[in-house]
């Protein structure tokens, strides 16, 4: 791979105390140098006027949703009720509609400067498998986790989907131990790491949440679940469980820095304590916890507490975009609507964008441009219409763009001039119109 070297940016946030500067050169997948005047053999990307920073991580993610954007049924519900009205047209995906459904999910985050996504794929019908997701991340480009997600406790037992989107319990732990052989890497730089995610407390047994933290840690995987998402999640738990939704977690393995949760946004002054004393990790969805109405997570709590948080976009059926720039203003702004103006700056959301982010995914390896690391970076292109006026680098999340000019994963272009350059996204597009009519008239 020959160096590239980003040369004159106007300004670079680096998310590390280091000196930066206005030149980074890439090396084989490696930032191998920032600073001024520096020079190259190789490609050359001017940055002249652009705002320069890590690649965005996206820590929460139903990529399969991406074809039931706006659904009629259950839009304007709470969860529980939206999920009832999206189950049965889930259940009719193919393997297809997952891979394109993920092809078309990560391109539009990687045009909103993500360069790490993880996925939480949670149900299998009509023999769909997590790698229909890892074939097509790989396609795409971007850093993938995507998580072997499960349902095992079907409407006649209690639980909320539909008993023929329910799986076995010894086969759902056969299948995780199958794709982590097949797919989980570990090392430095990795494009792939295989979670376990069992959906949620109201969808599968307490033995499946324990027996999965044994069998992730036995395999030295993470391990990832939605939880305290609103009040019915809550409420659920304490009748079920006799429990908080903490308490549970903890009752079976599920604190630690090799977890992360989603949402968390009814999480209380204890569970915070409980988490951060764990270093347990949370993806905040603040878009999708407004469009269903859950709440405002306790971020500012959270934060000021030291738990890992990163943010998560959420699946696409409840967003319904799949912009983290988006995510991290809509971060900012609820917090300050809850604590006052002074409560978030567009830095430090920014920071749980990308080193938050990072953190949470157990990655010391991404986040930050720091000589050293992955080069996963998003140019910004601050001359537009937008931006026009704007005073500072906190321009990118109060004015914007909301698309990245362009995005490298591992050294490797993605996205170039505001296209993404890997894979044919209009033909891809258009593979999902035909799924989507489908869909709508089966």
């Amino acid at each position: 791979m020959p160096d590239i070297l980003i040369r004159g940016a106007g300004d670079v946030l680096t998310m590390d105390a280091a000196a930066g500067g206005p030149d980074i050169l890439i090396r084989d997948g490696v930032i191998a140098a920032i600073g001024s005047g520096l020079q190259n053999q190789g490609e050359v990307i001017d940055a002249n006027g652009c705002f320069v920073t890590p690649g965005l991580v996206n820590t929460h993610h139903h990529l399969y949703q991406t074809l039931t954007r706006a659904v009629p049924a259950g839009q304007d519900a709470l969860l529980f009720g939206w999920l009832k009205a999206l189950y049965p047209i889930w259940a009719r995906f193919t393997p297809e509609h997952v891979h394109v459904a993920t092809q078309i999910g990560l391109a539009e985050l990687a045009l909103s400067g993500c360069t790490t996504s993880s996925d939480h794929l949670y149900l299998f019908p009509s023999g769909v498998r997590l790698e229909d997701t890892i074939h097509a991340a790989n396609e795409v480009g971007l850093r993938f986790h995507p998580t072997r997600g499960a349902m095992s406790i079907g409407e006649s037992a209690g639980g909320l989907p539909p008993d023929s989107l329910v799986e076995g319990e010894r086969a759902i732990l056969n299948d995780a131990i199958r794709v982590i052989d097949a797919f989980h890497d570990p090392a430095t730089g990795s494009m792939c790491r295989v979670g376990v995610a069992p959906c949620s407390p109201f969808s599968v047994s307490r033995e499946l949440m324990r027996d999965a933290a044994l069998l992730a840690r036995d395999k030295g995987v993470m391990l990832h679940t939605h939880l305290a998402e609103n009040e019915e999640d809550v409420r659920y738990s304490e009748a079920m469980f006799g429990c908080r939704p903490g308490q549970y977690a903890q009752d079976l393995g599920w604190t630690g820095p090799d977890v992360w949760h989603a949402h968390c946004v009814k999480l209380d002054a204890g569970e915070i304590d409980l988490f951060a004393r764990t270093r347990t990790g949370v993806a905040h969805c603040p878009c999708s916890n407004c469009r269903l109405g859950s709440g405002i997570a306790p971020l500012r709590a959270m934060l000021d507490a030291g738990l890992p948080v990163g943010l998560g976009v959420d699946g696409s059926a409840s967003n319904d975009r799949a912009n983290l720039l988006d995510e991290a203003r809509q971060a900012m702004l609820l917090q300050r609507v809850l604590h006052g103006a002074d409560a978030m700056s567009g830095a430090e959301s920014l920071r749980v964008a990308t080193a938050g982010g990072a953190q949470v995914l157990g990655r010391d390896d991404i986040g930050r441009l720091v000589v050293g690391m992955r080069a996963d970076i998003a140019i910004w292109d601050m001359s537009g219409v937008e931006v026009a006026g704007s005073w500072d680098r906190a321009a990118l999340l109060l004015a914007g763009p909301r698309r990245v000019r362009d995005l490298f994963v591992e050294g490797r272009q993605v996205v170039r001039d505001g296209q993404v350059i890997t894979i044919d996204l209009p033909r891809v597009i258009a593979r999902a119109e035909r799924l989507l009519r489908d869909l709508m008239t089966g």
